[in-house]
């Protein structure tokens, strides 16, 4: 299971939100590089880096972070946060991204999505299914869209989506342990698929233990993206290195 940092910007800084709210905002670090840095070091190779200038502003806002950290470290980075058009795709990967996640865009212009898989492939190209008793959040997870979080990762896995981050949107930034039961829901449906394939499902949100982990694969989880745990010191960076 691959171990995947978050760092989430805010006018270029290193923060953390509970529950996606922007009344929350917490600075971790003014520089991200500095952050980014530190997780290389430990023998991190993968980081989540989320624009949420961006996706309140819906267009790519902090692609200089990305581009500053692509640029000076070795770091394999989705990013999010705001994608809605083309030219943001084009920015977001001319910056540095190895891969983007799709969120709201998916939901509310399935074709723009679907085309950005077909141009870019679906290596590139990670399915945001964030979930809000159920239903997927949008807008920076300040509106429920009507979508149902199986049904709609389902429909995505016949259109050729093989990467998914899935946020519980109770249990972000809530240090209670990851959304479990959610998680095996997901794999169990999108395992028996018609192509016979398993989703690669990015786990995301409450992650609090090291020990939260080693379930996490037992699942069938691809990736677990890890944020406030690491910033508040519930899982150091060394427990990560010998995990890694």
């Amino acid at each position: 299971m691959r171990i995947i940092p978050a760092i989430d910007i805010i006018e270029g800084k290193c923060v953390r939100l509970t529950k996606g709210d922007y009344n929350t905002k917490k600075v971790y670090n003014e520089n991200p590089l500095e952050v980014a840095k530190m997780f290389e070091a430990s023998g991190i190779e993968y980081l989540h880096l989320v624009d949420l200038d961006g996706a309140k502003a819906k267009h790519i806002v902090n692609y200089k972070v990305l581009e500053q950290i692509a640029t000076k470290t070795k770091l394999k980075i989705d990013f999010g946060g705001g994608l809605k058009a083309d030219e943001d795709l084009h920015i977001a990967f001319n910056s540095g991204a190895r891969q983007i996640t799709g969120g709201s865009i998916a939901v509310k212009d399935p074709e723009t999505f679907e085309n950005w898989v077909s141009k870019y492939g679906s290596e590139k190209i990670i399915l945001g299914a964030d979930s809000n008793a159920g239903k997927i959040a949008i807008a920076g997870w300040q509106e429920n869209s009507s979508e149902d979080v199986i049904p709609f990762i389902k429909e995505y896995q016949k259109k050729g989506i093989q990467y998914v981050i899935c946020t519980d949107i109770s249990k972000d930034g809530m240090l209670e342990g990851p959304s479990f039961e959610l998680y095996d829901e997901i794999i169990s449906a999108c395992t028996n698929s018609s192509q016979g394939q398993s989703i690669k499902l990015i786990a995301s949100g409450g992650i609090s233990h090291i020990d939260e982990l080693p379930r996490l694969i037992e699942l069938g989880c691809e990736g677990v993206i890890i944020g406030k745990a690491i910033y508040e010191d519930r899982i150091s960076l060394k427990q990560l290195e010998k995990f890694v």
